[in-house]
């Protein structure tokens, strides 16, 4: 009998680690087919953090030069940088295409004396922000207003859907790739929130085209922010909220707070208009990533995944989450919809 019992114990044991073993092998393949994913979808991903700490502050580099530079200075721009042709143009400055030692750089220049402060204001913005989410300082002269930044051939976000319709790139024209440069933008918004300043705010945002025009495309599909010219300085501590510029918005781009409250009752009075803060700027994710995610096989499925923390950037502004909070879900949704991608990969091979 005892040996009867001892056998049918085997036997169940024989039977029940085959199974434990597939899933177990089955466990390791999906996080190996995931870290791969993300190795091939995304191969630059971790980048950029390495390319901005490489230098220390007030350093540069451009391109594969392992050398870091210090920022060059006023009588450097006027001998070595050279004018190739302009590349556009806002309120603030006009931007060349320009070359610097056989590298591609963008020369920017204030257009109107009167908004040297704005000016001024963003060169001092981009020299305390650099980072992986800002566009990379190369020099400035403060003298003579112009700023040297590192330049980048796709330009603005705006041109996203050209690039990724063109035949070169659209092996990238995926829901994954348009969901991590969303998951950039709100990354973004979320280093502003809390940069090393204080909490920052988007001010030059009052409509979808101008919200994209702050951004640039980078050649290995990241999204950084360009224009810093309007940042304006939230402090709750201290009770400083702000106000956008001092002219009335409208539109349903903007964020309800942002709106006169008085509607057509009474002319539009900058002193009498509430001051605001930071979420603003999470009213306006859901549809700055709406314009990102485009439509692509798969796009629709994670628009409906983040149904739910897209209605709550429309609450009120209190009830709004943090960029922080946007942006975890925008990972986990991430992580989620692969893993379903490659579980029925991972069924086949077993």
């Amino acid at each position: 009998m005892e040996k009867k019992s001892c056998d049918t114990k085997t036997d169940l044991t024989q039977k029940l680690i085959p199974p434990v073993l597939y899933l177990i092998l089955a466990v390791l393949l999906v996080n190996l087919l995931l870290y791969q994913y993300f190795n091939y979808v995304y191969p630059s991903y971790g980048q950029a953090d390495v390319e901005h700490d490489s230098c220390q502050h007030g350093y540069f580099r451009l391109g594969t030069v392992k050398n870091c530079s210090p920022w060059l200075s006023c009588e450097t721009l006027k001998r070595e940088v050279r004018k190739l042709k302009r590349i556009g143009e806002g309120a603030v400055k006009r931007v060349f295409l320009s070359e610097w030692k056989e590298n591609k750089v963008a020369l920017s220049q204030l257009t109107v004396p009167e908004l040297q402060e704005d000016f001024i204001h963003g060169l001092q913005m981009l020299k305390s922000l650099q980072s992986r989410h800002v566009v990379k300082l190369v020099g400035y002269c403060e003298e003579e207003f112009t700023v040297l930044t590192e330049y980048h051939p796709f330009g603005s976000l705006k041109n996203l859907n050209e690039i990724l319709n063109l035949p070169k790139y659209k092996s990238f024209n995926t829901w994954h790739i348009r969901l991590l440069l969303a998951i950039d933008y709100v990354s973004i918004l979320h280093y502003l929130h809390n940069s090393p300043l204080g909490t920052l705010v988007m001010c030059d945002s009052s409509d979808l085209d101008k919200v994209l025009s702050q951004y640039l495309l980078t050649s290995s599909f990241h999204v950084i922010v360009n224009d810093l010219d309007a940042l304006p300085l939230v402090d709750k501590n201290a009770g400083r909220l702000i106000k956008c510029g001092h002219r009335e918005l409208q539109g349903d781009f903007v964020a309800p707070e942002q709106l006169w409250p008085r509607g057509n009752e009474m002319a539009f009075e900058d002193s009498l208009m509430p001051p605001y803060d930071e979420m603003t700027d999470i009213w306006k994710i859901p549809d700055v990533s709406n314009f990102i995610l485009g439509d692509v096989d798969g796009s629709d499925l994670v628009r409906f995944h983040l149904f739910d923390i897209h209605g709550a950037c429309k609450r009120s502004p209190a009830e709004r989450p943090s960029a922080q909070t946007v942006l975890d879900t925008y990972k986990k949704v991430l992580e989620s919809l692969v893993r379903e991608t490659v579980m029925p990969r991972t069924r086949d091979m077993l």
